[in-house]
């Protein structure tokens, strides 16, 4: 069960913080508002810095509040926003489909991610404005070739007809509960070592100052 919309006064289970991130332009914003709210915008204006928003979500009947970072792609603010990776469970590294230059920079872009967040994290390829077909300028089969290369997840979307958008966010976040909660039964049959954090019901990675975890190594890829 990953589609259904947690009651605002239940009690939250997880927090999980996810980041966006990829060049200027892309259509970050406007993924998180289609998600985070069912808007979209042609007036969208450049996120300056970086701003969050959250969505509750229930998966297998646990209520999930998604804390969602959304980074300026513009090369003046990555300083800035670098501290921000620190703590993120998932990340959806998103590249405009006209643009083959944001594809071209998506492996730096990943490098950057897994130097400031944990190298285990659950990662999204997104290949954005699919209902931009005729100017395609990023074949799916790079996309593709690329997400099962780093072990990413895939998929293309188009916030302006909000195809796939939530699809992407849920199977990130649905992965992610799905490691939590395996390390979580590990830790109930484990008293000793370092398995603290997954002991209670709870995993709160509010910001910067956030412990990444120690998760296994993820090798997902979907199309």
């Amino acid at each position: 069960m990953t589609n259904l919309y947690g009651d605002f006064n239940q009690k939250i289970d997880y927090v999980f913080k996810i980041v966006l991130i990829g060049d200027s332009a892309v259509g970050k914003s406007q993924l998180l508002a289609r998600f985070a709210r069912n808007e979209f915008s042609l007036d969208s204006k450049a996120t300056i810095g970086v701003e969050f928003q959250t969505k509750t979500i229930v998966i297998d009947h646990k209520t999930i509040k998604a804390q969602i970072w959304d980074t300026a792609g513009q090369e003046r603010y990555r300083a800035v926003t670098s501290a921000y990776y620190r703590g993120a469970v998932g990340a959806m590294l998103v590249y405009d489909m006209t643009k083959r230059q944001s594809f071209d920079h998506v492996a730096r872009w990943l490098d950057e991610l897994r130097g400031h967040a944990d190298k285990n994290i659950v990662v999204m390829l997104v290949g954005n404005k699919s209902d931009l077909g005729t100017l395609r300028a990023v074949p799916t089969d790079d996309a593709k070739e690329f997400a099962e290369r780093e072990n990413l997840f895939f998929m293309e979307t188009s916030a302006l007809e909000a195809t796939n958008v939530e699809s992407a966010f849920l199977t990130v976040l649905t992965e992610i509960y799905r490691i939590v909660s395996k390390k979580a039964l590990v830790a109930n049959d484990d008293q000793g070592g370092n398995s603290a954090l997954l002991k209670g019901t709870k995993i709160v990675l509010p910001g910067p100052d956030a412990e990444p975890s120690n998760k296994k190594q993820i090798c997902c890829y979907s199309s």
